[in-house]
C-alpha cells in the first residue's frame, strides 16, 4: 500500500490548483468569456420587445381599419349601401284582383275567371355587368322559348330593349303548367349555380297571378258581354262599361329572394288585392240562345250582312235577349272578325221603314184627329212636294179605314192621316206634333242602356226637314234608330203607353256578398191607356187579316200584334241608298 504521505504520491497525483490572484490568465470577474477556438458557436437572440411593438402597431392600424369601414358602411353611407343590396334581394309582385263574374238573371256564369298568370323578369338582372357573362339575356331566351310558344328572338328583344329596367312582360295569362315548367327549371338552375359558383339566367323571372277571362256560352251574348283584352281590361260590352266595378283593386306583395328563391325567414310586405263586384243582367240565357240560333239561320238563309233580335219584358223594360248575327267567339278573339266584335243592335242605325208607322198613327189617335174608322181614299200617286209618293205595288183607289192603312202598310195613307196633325194651321205644324211623338219615343235621344259605342240614331228638328223629309219621316224613312229603339217603341204600346227606359243590368253583388239592386228606369207616360190598347187592335189585324202584311208573325194560342217594315238602306262608304233593310216589331 502506499503511503498519502509519500512524496511520490503527491508528485504523481493531479497538480495542484493556485490561488485565482497567483494565476497569470484567470478572468477577472465580470468579463466576457472568450470563445473556444475551433469549437461549435451558440446563437445569441435580441430582444422581443422591439418586435412586439411592430406587430402591436400594424395589428392596431388593421383594426383601426375595419372600425373607419365599419363606420361609414353603417353610419355614413348606410342608406346607399342598403339600397344596393336590396336591389337583388327584394322582388315587388302584382297581386291582381280577381274579376267579377256575369252572370245572368238567374245566375247562370256568361263570363268569369280561371288562374293565369303573367310571366314577367327583371332586365337590369341579365346584364353583362350584372350577371357576369356576355349572353345571359340570349341564354334565357333560349331557355323560355319553347315554353312560352315564343321565337328566341323575340324574347330576347324583350329582354334586352330596356336593360335599366327592372320590370318587363314576356306573357300574358299563361296556364299554371306553364309556370309550373318555368319554376322548375329555375329551382335546377339556381341548385347548379350554387355548385358550381355560375349565374342562374333566370334568377330575375317571375310570375303575376292575372285571371284569364272565359266565356262558357262561346260565342253566346258576346255582343252585349264584350271581351277582355291581354292588358285585362274590358275591351268591349259590359266588359267595359263596368271595367272598374269588375277589375277590383289590384294588390301588391315585396318579399326577399336570393338565388331567385324567396327568402322564408325574410320579412314579406302585402297589401292584399280586392276582388271585382259580380255583374247581373237581364238577359235570359235560354231566351238568348233561342233568339241568337234563330237569327243567325235566317241571315245565312237570307244572305244578310247582318241581323239582331231584341227581346224585351215590356212590363219592366228589361231586355231579356240582345242578339247578333254574325257574332264571334270572345274565348278566340284571333279568329274573330273585326266586324262583328261590336253589338250591331245598339251600334247599327237605320232606317225603320213601315214599323215607325206605329208612332204616326199613335199621334194622330192620341190627339184626337182620327178614329181607327176614320175613312181614307188612299190613290195610287200622291203628289206632295217635289216629288210623286207611291206605295210598294201599283193599285187602284183603295178606299181604306185608318185601322186598313196600318193593315196594308200603305205609304201613301200614312201621309194622308200625319197631314192631319196641322189641325188646319199647315204642314208645319204636323210636323212639330209628329217630331214630340218621335222625341217621346225615344227616337234620336239614347235608350239609357249607357252601351259603349251605342248610337242614339238620327232625328233632325222639324225646321231642318226637307220638303220630302216631311212627307216621308211618317212612314220610316228619312230618320233612323237602333234596334233597341225600335223594341222600346213597341214595348210601350204593349205597357199602356207608358214608356220604360230599356235597362240591362239587374244590379252587382260586392265582395262582401251584398247585392246592389240597379237604380230603377224612368219612365214617361207616350199616349193614353186607350189610345195604347186601341193602337194594339190594329197592330194584331196586321197579323190576323188576310189583308195584312204579318201573317206570318201568327202563333198558334197567342194574340200576336206586329208590324211588318221594308226600308232602303243607306250605305254608309258612299252615303247613297243601297240594298234594303228589312224588321218586324210587334209583341204577343
Amino acid at each position: 500500500m502506499s503511503d498519502p504521505k509519500d512524496p511520490r504520491r503527491r508528485a504523481s497525483g493531479p497538480p495542484r490548483q493556485r490561488p485565482a490572484a497567483a494565476r497569470p490568465n484567470a478572468k477577472r470577474p465580470g468579463s466576457r468569456p472568450t470563445r473556444p477556438r475551433g469549437g461549435p458557436q451558440s446563437i445569441r437572440l435580441g430582444s422581443p420587445r422591439p418586435r412586439l411593438r411592430l406587430v402591436g402597431l400594424a395589428m392596431a392600424l388593421v383594426l383601426l381599419a375595419f372600425v373607419v369601414r365599419l363606420l361609414q358602411v353603417q353610419a355614413v353611407d348606410a342608406s346607399a349601401y342598403a339600397a344596393k343590396a336590396n336591389v337583388n334581394r327584394y322582388i315587388p309582385v302584382t297581386l291582381t284582383a280577381e274579376r267579377g263574374t256575369v252572370t245572368d238573371r238567374a245566375g247562370v256564369d256568361l263570363a268569369t275567371t280561371i288562374d293565369a298568370y303573367d310571366v314577367t323578369a327583371a332586365p337590369d338582372l341579365l346584364t353583362p355587368d350584372r350577371a357576369k357573362i356576355p349572353d345571359a339575356a340570349r341564354q334565357a331566351a333560349t331557355l323560355l322559348a319553347p315554353i312560352l310558344g315564343q321565337s328566341e328572338k323575340t324574347l330576347e328583344r324583350k329582354l334586352t330593349a330596356h336593360p335599366k329596367s327592372k320590370y318587363a312582360v314576356l306573357a300574358r295569362q299563361q296556364t299554371p303548367q306553364v309556370w309550373n315548367q318555368i319554376k322548375d327549371l329555375k329551382a335546377a338552375l339556381a341548385d347548379k349555380a350554387v355548385k358550381t359558383k355560375g349565374t342562374n339566367v333566370l334568377a330575375g323571372v317571375n310570375r303575376e297571378p292575372h285571371s284569364k277571362r272565359v266565356y262558357p256560352g262561346g260565342d253566346l251574348a258576346a255582343g252585349i258581354l264584350g271581351f277582355v283584352n291581354t292588358e285585362g281590361k274590358g275591351g268591349g260590352g259590359i266588359e267595359a262599361k263596368f271595367d272598374k266595378q269588375l277589375a277590383g283593386k289590384n294588390g301588391k306583395l315585396v318579399y326577399a329572394q336570393s338565388g331567385g328563391r324567396q327568402v322564408p325567414t325574410a320579412d314579406v310586405k302585402e297589401q292584399p288585392a280586392v276582388p271585382g263586384s259580380d255583374v247581373e243582367l237581364t238577359i235570359d240565357r235560354d231566351i238568348q240562345w233561342a233568339a241568337q240560333s234563330a237569327i243567325t239561320k235566317q241571315v245565312e238563309k237570307s244572305k244578310a250582312d247582318r241581323g239582331y233580335v231584341i227581346v224585351q219584358d215590356t212590363r219592366t223594360g228589361e231586355i231579356l235577349a240582345m242578339a247578333n248575327a254574325p257574332g264571334y267567339n270572345p274565348n278566340d278573339l284571333a279568329h274573330a272578325s273585326a266586324s262583328a266584335m261590336g253589338n250591331a243592335a245598339v251600334e247599327d242605325a237605320y232606317e225603320p221603314g213601315s214599323v215607325s208607322k206605329l208612332m204616326t198613327m199613335s199621334a194622330v189617335l192620341n190627339e184626337g184627329v182620327a178614329t181607327p174608322g176614320t175613312k181614307v181614299e188612299v190613290p195610287n200617286r200622291l203628289p206632295r212636294a217635289d216629288r210623286s209618293f207611291a206605295d210598294d205595288i201599283d193599285h187602284e183607289t183603295w178606299h181604306l179605314t185608318l185601322n186598313g192603312v196600318l193593315a196594308k202598310s200603305s205609304n201613301i195613307g200614312t201621309i194622308l192621316a200625319s197631314e192631319q196633325l196641322a189641325k188646319g194651321k199647315g204642314q208645319k205644324q204636323a210636323n212639330e206634333v209628329l217630331y214630340s211623338y218621335l222625341r217621346k219615343f225615344g227616337i234620336g235621344q239614347p235608350t239609357g242602356l249607357g252601351f259603349p259605342g251605342e248610337t242614339p240614331g238620327i232625328l233632325a228638328k222639324p225646321k231642318d226637314w226637307s220638303a220630302s223629309q216631311q212627307y216621308t219621316i211618317p212612314f220610316g224613312q228619312g230618320l233612323s234608330l237602333n234596334a233597341v229603339q225600335g223594341a222600346s217603341v213597341y214595348s210601350t204600346i204593349a205597357n199602356g203607353g207608358e214608356r220604360i227606359t230599356p235597362t240591362l243590368v239587374r244590379g252587382t253583388k260586392g265582395p262582401d256578398g251584398r247585392f246592389q239592386p240597379a237604380p230603377a228606369p224612368e219612365k214617361n207616360r207616350v199616349v193614353s191607356e186607350q189610345t195604347a190598347k186601341t193602337l194594339a187592335t190594329m197592330l194584331e189585324s196586321v197579323v190576323d187579316d188576310q189583308g195584312g202584311t204579318g201573317g206570318k208573325a201568327k202563333i198558334p194560342g197567342y194574340r200576336v200584334a206586329g208590324k211588318t217594315g221594308t226600308s232602303n238602306r243607306v250605305d254608309p262608304k258612299t252615303g247613297r241608298y243601297h240594298g234594303y233593310t228589312a224588321s218586324f216589331a210587334g209583341f204577343a
